[in-house]
């Protein structure tokens, strides 16, 4: 009997696997927060937990395919007697509901956005055998006013009902990196033509200020020295509210935080980078001078195609404002090759752009069809054999240009914040994570993670650099 009450009370176990982007990131610290409240235990490995949470990613092709390698990994564990479901969350599975749930028939439920805040309630169901409704995809678009300003009036509402899952919400760190994502904002209302994330994230909303810097405060309380601020579009951030300078009147309540060391942005967008919020970059104490710039391309009329803004000249421009404040600050971009349209020309200038931007660090990628997207549709596509030969051309080039401009760094003092102990490897103020370079700090001394580490750049290794402590 006393077993009984005892099987009864022991809690039932999770695993959250995360693919993709920080912004995924900060939705699994969401769904753990959650979970964890109402009772769940979490464990990292989906083996020893009875519920396998994927958060799936579905912005581009190579994304989804390792989506779906981690749900087929996930039901190959079903056969060891402890793993009892594999359950489907995040942007595919927001994304092709449907679609997905009959590709994968072995997935327990495909759940929305619109599921995060009764995960709790929807997990139990599953495991006691329920079954909860495959969620068809819609346009999230239509879930929230046109006009930015309005979703400020219906802001209650919306949050009531907790259309963008974002806000004053429950939060369980996954990991203790002293870097942490934190999400400024969801959505986007820009309509680049080969980009599926507004149909399937839903419009631009932005966080209060108040509640950024309340889960601020709380990460620097569990071991966070690092704030990478996440949106899809950070540069918008505020407009729904009618001040778009509300970023940089944020920027310095953050750094008043005083276990804060770094403060981060993510994702700009050129066209919106205003000379204040770019002043703020610069001025404001503990933001690192890092600007993670979405060029897409530098051919005027394929970026109109695109449906973006500016040129190689107009970005050029930019990059020297941004070097004119601060010589030594970091730029990264993204650049998307073969896409409908692009000529020899066109390329051309890709190429002869990337060659004088000095760019820290830069992805290369091969366009392809998004569903639901207007590139979709363009006339004059590419062939793909073209495509991967333009991306390989590209790419040796890149890696040749990002290694000149790490050898610029040669004797530059830097900060290094050490994330792997047994490297001794780190990332400097101009690099930021996941997706840039890192820095292999030389001394005697051996330095823990979440060391701060005043070092000069001695030598390079690709992207990467090499350091000597000062």
């Amino acid at each position: 009997m006393s077993s009984k009450i005892l099987n009864e009370k022991k809690p039932r176990t999770v695993a959250l696997v995360t693919l993709g982007c920080a912004r995924n990131e900060t939705d699994s610290e969401e769904l753990a927060g959650r979970l964890a409240a109402d009772g769940w235990q979490l464990v990292t490995n989906p083996a020893d937990a009875e519920i396998a949470v994927i958060n799936t990613c579905g912005f581009i092709e190579s994304a989804k395919k390792d989506s779906i390698d981690a749900l087929i990994q996930a039901h190959s564990l079903k056969a060891n007697g402890v793993t009892k479901a594999v359950v489907a969350v995040g942007c595919m599975a927001e994304r092709y509901g449907t679609e997905l749930a009959q590709e994968m028939s072995e997935t327990d439920a495909i759940l929305s956005f619109d599921d995060y805040k009764d995960i709790s309630e929807r997990l139990n169901t599953i495991i006691e055998g329920g079954k909860i409704k495959t969620h068809v995809p819609k346009d999230r678009r239509t879930l929230l006013p046109i006009a930015p300003v309005d979703r400020a009036a219906s802001r209650d509402l919306a949050k009531g009902r907790e259309v963008n899952p974002i806000g004053t919400v429950l939060r369980k760190r996954l990991d203790n990196a002293p870097i942490a994502p934190l999400k400024i904002a969801s959505g986007c209302d820009r309509r680049c033509s080969f980009c599926a994330i507004p149909y399937f994230r839903g419009s631009f909303i932005s966080r209060k200020p108040a509640e950024i810097i309340e889960e601020a405060k709380w990460l620097a309380d569990n071991g966070v020295t690092e704030l990478y601020l996440v949106s899809e579009n950070t540069t918008s951030f505020g407009k729904d509210f009618g001040d778009l300078k509300m970023m940089e009147k944020m920027l310095p309540e953050l750094s008043k935080i005083e276990a804060i060391k770094r403060i981060r942005l993510s994702y700009l967008q050129p066209a919106e980078v205003r000379p204040t919020l770019l002043q703020a970059m610069i001025s404001v104490d503990k933001v690192v001078p890092y600007f993670d710039l979405s060029f897409q391309h530098a051919n005027g009329d394929l970026l109109r195609s695109m449906r973006r803004f500016g040129d190689g000249e107009k970005f050029l421009h930019l990059i020297s404002q941004i070097r004119a404040l601060s010589p030594t600050a970091g730029i990264r971009s993204n650049f998307i090759v073969g896409f409908p349209g692009e000529s020899d020309a066109a390329f051309m200038d890709l190429i002869e752009f990337l060659s004088e931007a000095q760019l820290d660090a830069i992805g290369v990628f091969g366009y392809s069809d998004e569903d639901k997207t207007e590139a979709e549709t363009l006339p004059n596509k590419v062939a793909p054999e073209l495509i991967a030969e333009r991306v390989s051309e590209l790419s040796t080039l890149v890696d040749e240009l990002i290694t000149q401009r790490s050898e610029m760094r040669i004797g530059e003092k830097i900060s290094v914040l050490i994330e792997d102990e047994a490297e001794q490897e780190g990332r400097a103020e101009h690099q930021g994570p996941d997706v840039d370079g890192s820095t292999f700090v030389k001394s005697r001394n051996k330095y823990r993670v979440g060391d701060y580490v005043d070092a000069v750049v001695s030598d390079v290794a690709g992207v990467d650099l090499i350091a000597q402590v000062i």
